[in-house]
Order: structure tokens, then sequence, then C-alpha cells
């Protein structure tokens, strides 16, 4: 919303789509919506500064932790696209910023300024969360030092039961309730200022999208009758619509395929018509209104054939039945025949109020009459021969909770009933919003490593602390400017070392302390651990979940990460040199200035990368300091 705040004071006209390598037209303010994006970026570096400072480090790391955050290539480039990234990376550091400006209060519980930054931590939170869930990783480090901070604070037996009460609401409200209205905030108005129709509609309800300006389903006609042309909209969260098309599984009955589908066409339409033994559906006839536990056939609008189960395994939950589409308007079977069962309606309640199916409103379940099971659709994703679309099966077993098996009529056509008017009919603002959420959710949970595709821009996590592969931006042609996702090489190389290096001094210091040997005082030692724990943990949150994550992952999603190993590099040579008594202070500042021209120099040597590389990339020597980056590769 902020990116399209930007263009809308620009003078951009939402006509332009932003597809990958297409050319900007003069009428589109890409410079104004960079720029927008590029101060996130910006912001990050002060924030880094002060952020070393609050965790108590020596004005030398400060200012190396700082000259880290501006000189890094890979924040560089990600913040001069319009790509969310950088909102994302300011709203993670602002997010421990106000984190460590908290503890820093702790002395004064309940101060003005206490107040202040427990609610900008979880005002943060709300906003990170809000840019993308990856925001949850550092929600969860926020959550593990509230969780220690109560935990000794639940173990100071001085406190009153008073305090402890009033810490826990503090906590609850400020670090939960505001992140949350947050949250739900910026999606209510995303939902006020998007009001109109296009063509993500179909990932939400179909009350939702009669309520949009310029959809038609407002105009649908409002009880469903047999001859009624219908698509039909899966209830279940990221659900879609009942789908066909002119292709066949390459296995099982190698009957056309029935899939979910997100998006509107023709295949998506569907006509309610009499069973075989019933005389054929006659547009003269009396009309005859949809019912509970009414048998109906749904023919498929494009191929006329019928929408139809038996026993063969369903192509990936093999424990279910599979649903294709058989036969053609005159050639057909039982195995045609669904049951319409009602849950409830929107509008009316509960089944025994409903008397007539109506579009939009009604839920319902199809059941096979020959097999019992219940047509479904959750979520599971067909190979590329199913154009990696939703599978629909029949699930043998009746959960009646099961919202993955119900159903509501979305468009609705039949010349022969009046238009109904929908627009009172209200959609509640928190079943759309988490309606969407899990929309989102499932969409990016879609996107997975197609096995028969090698896809050269993708990486693998351990691929990402120690830069074994970039990213390529854009084209590569010799015409073409180029831009490399990559990171400083010292930068990253020193931040992943670091974390090994701090990892095996604590194992150090803790051998040491359980053979009495005393190298820190209390006051040190708990500094020692506050900021590795920090950097530790919040590494290890942003990092480890991409381990276990199926989706398809890219170079860029470390770089939240890597503000974490940064302040961990800051730390450990803040620790062995800048802050140890035994380091001369002329020692510091050359190790200082050997970092700090290390940092300047590499940045230098691959700022191409961010700003641009114009002409063929063969002319541009000397960026190819590991052989695994396909800088030069064609």
């Amino acid at each position: 919303m902020l990116v399209g705040l930007v263009g809308l004071l620009a003078g951009y006209d939402g006509g332009f789509e932003f597809k990958s390598g297409e050319e900007y037209p003069e009428t589109v303010p890409y410079v104004s919506m960079r720029m927008m994006l590029a101060s996130f970026g910006v912001g990050m570096v002060p924030l880094g500064w002060y952020t070393a400072i609050e965790l108590g480090m020596s004005p030398w790391a400060c200012h190396l932790v700082a000259l880290m955050v501006l000189l890094d290539v890979g924040w560089l480039c990600i913040s001069r696209f319009i790509l969310l990234d950088s909102m994302l990376l300011f709203f993670t550091v602002l997010t421990v910023f106000c984190m460590t400006k908290f503890n820093n209060q702790q002395s004064r519980p309940f101060s003005f300024g206490w107040w202040t930054w427990l609610s900008m931590t979880g005002v943060s939170i709300g906003c990170v969360t809000s840019v993308k869930m990856v925001g949850l990783f550092v929600t969860a480090l926020v959550g593990l030092y509230t969780i220690e901070d109560l935990w000794g604070k639940f173990g100071d037996l001085k406190m009153p039961v008073r305090d402890q009460v009033k810490h826990w609401v503090a906590r609850v409200g400020c670090l939960i309730v505001i992140p949350i209205l947050v949250f739900m905030a910026s999606f209510k108005v995303h939902f006020m200022i998007l009001n109109h129709s296009g063509p993500g509609d179909a990932q939400m309800s179909s009350l939702f999208q009669a309520n949009l300006e310029g959809n038609e389903f407002a105009n649908n006609p409002l009880e469903i009758a047999m001859g009624s042309r219908v698509t039909l909209k899966n209830i279940g969260y990221g659900g879609g619509l009942l789908h066909s098309h002119d292709h066949q599984y390459p296995a099982g009955s190698a009957q056309q395929q029935v899939t979910c589908y997100h998006h509107k066409d023709g295949n998506n339409e569907w006509d309610f018509l009499p069973r075989w033994d019933e005389a054929p559906y006659d547009p003269e006839a009396p009309l005859r209104f949809l019912q509970d536990n009414d048998v109906v056939r749904l023919s498929h609008a494009a191929t006329t054939r019928n929408l139809h189960s038996h026993v063969v395994p369903a192509p990936i939950t093999k424990l279910n039945h599979e649903i294709s589409c058989y036969g053609n308007s005159t050639i057909g079977d039982l195995h045609d025949y669904w049951v319409v069962e009602v849950v409830d309606d929107v509008r009316r309640g509960a089944r025994a109020h409903v008397d007539r199916i109506h579009a939009l409103t009604t839920r319902l379940r199809f059941r096979h009459q020959a097999l019992g099971c219940y047509m479904r659709a959750a979520n599971a994703i067909l190979p590329q021969w199913g154009w990696k679309q939703i599978e629909v099966s029949c699930v043998p077993e009746n959960d009646p909770k099961d919202m993955h098996t119900y159903w509501n009529v979305e468009m609705h056509r039949n010349e022969r009933l009046p238009v109904a008017d929908f627009k009172h009919y209200k959609s509640p603002f928190l079943r759309d919003f988490w309606h969407l959420n899990v929309a989102m959710m499932t969409s990016n949970n879609a996107l997975v490593p197609d096995p028969d595709k090698e896809d050269i821009l993708a990486s693998k996590p351990f691929d990402w602390p120690f830069l074994y592969l970039g990213l390529r931006m854009c084209g590569w042609g010799d015409t073409q400017v180029k831009y490399y996702l990559m990171g400083n090489p010292i930068i990253w190389w020193g931040a992943g070392v670091s974390l090994i290096v701090a990892l095996g001094a604590l194992g150090v210091y803790l051998l040491r302390m359980q053979r009495k040997y005393v190298d820190m005082n209390d006051q040190e030692w708990d500094h020692f651990l506050y900021v590795g724990k920090v950097a530790f943990f919040g590494w290890a949150l942003h990092y480890l979940p991409f381990l276990i994550m199926g989706r398809v992952t890219y170079i860029h999603h470390y770089l939240p990460t890597l503000y974490f190993a940064v302040l961990m590099f800051g730390h450990v040579i803040d620790h062995f040199v800048f802050s140890a008594r035994r380091v001369p202070p002329a020692a510091k500042a050359a190790v200082f200035g050997i970092c700090a021209a290390a940092i300047v120099g590499t940045f230098w040597w691959f700022k191409g990368v961010a700003f641009g590389i114009d002409g063929p990339i063969r002319e541009h020597t000397g960026l190819l300091w590991r052989k695994t980056w396909n800088i030069y590769r064609e």
C-alpha cells in the first residue's frame, strides 16, 4: 500500500502491470517508487549504528557495524528495486532496535520511556509482519527475549505479585494486542482502498467479491434451479473454483482432469442437470429449484462431459477416489450422480431454515451417490501435467466440519430467473481477514521447485552464509544493464565465521568457568551472553526455518538473517579486540582500519553488481571470486 501511495502521489494511473522484463512506459513514475523503497534501505544504516550502541558495543564496533550495513552490496542492490525486501529489512532492524532500547529501560519499570519502547516494539512487530510473514521470525526473537525476561522476574522473590501481574499485562498488551491491531488495521485499510474487482478476486470468498465495484456476482439470480449455469467456489481457505479442461490424467482412469483453479475462465462453468433416469432438462418446463438432498448431474459447460467419480485412486491423495469428467451430453452412468447437501446459509442460518439453495450465501457439500464420498479440494498441488492446479478428489470419510468439502455457487446465470441484489449482503471483516491470510500462505507454500526444470536463480539455504551463489536480478544480454544480487564477500564470510567463533568461545569460557578460571566479571559475562543471544538466536530463527521449508528459496531470503550475523561479527571483534583490556589502543585502531579498508575495498570492487553493469559482462573482469558464481556463464 505504501508503494501504491507513492505511485498515486506521483501520478501512476494503475495501468501498468509490472510484468518481469517489460520496459517502463513514460507514464509510470518508477523512480519515485524506487526512491521510497530505497529510503527504507537508507534507514537501516543509522538504526544499525544505534542498535550497536544500545547493545553496549564500543564506539569502534558501532562504527564497524554501521559500515557493514552501509556497504553491503546485497542490501544496496535489493533496496534499488520496487520490491518489499527493503521494507522487511528496515522493520526487522527497527524491531531489534526497539527491543534493545526497551531492555535498557529495565531499571526504570513502568516509566514513560519503558512504556514508549515496549509499545514501539509492538508497533514494529505489527509493521514487519504486515510486510511479509518472514517478520514472524523476528517476532519469535522478541518472544524468546520476553519469556526469559518474565522468567527472571518470576524468580525475583522481592517483587510484589501486583508488579508481576503488571509486567505480564504490559507484555500481553504491547507485544500481542498492539501487533495484532496494527496487522489487522493494515488489512482493513487494504479492503477499503482495493474495493474494485481485479484478477486476484478468486482468492477471496464469493460474498466478498460480490461487494467489489465492477463484479457481476451481485447481479446473480438468487435461487438456483435446474438448467442454471454456475461456477462453484471451494470455501476451504486457499480454495479455488471447480475447473476442468480438455486434458486427461496421465494415469488412473486417463479421463478428463478435474481441478481447482484460482483464475476465472470458461472452463470453470458447470450446468445443473437432471439424472439420466429423469426427463432431460426442458427450458420450457416449470422451474425446478435446487433443494437439500437433490440428486443432480454437473455437466462441464465447455466440453459437455459430466462430473464423475469411481473407485480409482486420486493422483496425489491416494486414499481418496479420483474425480474426473466422463461421457458427454448423451452418454453417462450412475457414477455421474451427486447428492447436494446443504450445510447452512450465511443469511438464513442453519440448514433447517434453508428451503431453496441460494447463490453466494448457501454452503453446500456434494456427496457421490454411488460411493458415498465427498468432493474435496484441500490444496494438494498437481504436478506439471496438471498445470500446478489443485487436486479435486472424493474423500470417503464424512467429516461434516471439513471446510475443504464446502462449496458455494459463485457465478450464476439463468435467463429464466430475475436478477437479485446482493449488495446488502456484507462479508464479515474477520472472516475476510483470515481467509486472505490463509490464501496467501497457501499460495506461498505452493511455490515449490519443479523437478522437471532447472532454476538457475534458485539456491539452497546452505549456499547462503558463505556466499556460494548469487542471483541475476534481470536479463543478462550485452545491451542490458545487469544487476547481480550477492553480498560483500568480506562481510558475509566474516559474519559467517564470527558465528562459529562465538559458539566456540562460549564453549571455552564455560569449560574454564567449570575449572574456576575467572575471565570476566559478572557484568561482562552478562553482556557477552546478552549480545550473543540476540545475535545468534536472531540468526538461527531467521535461517533454520528455511532448512525445512518445501518452497523454492533464493539468496534474498538470507538478507534479514545477515543482519544478525553482522551484529555477531561486530560483537566478536568488539569482545576480543576493541573492548579487550590487554589490547593496546594502537592495535585496536589498526584492526579497525584493516577491517574498514577491507569492507570499503570489496564494496568498491563489487559496486557494479548493485549500481548496474553496462555492456558485455566479459569486459568486466575480476568479479569471479568463487567459481560457483554464475556471473560470466550464459
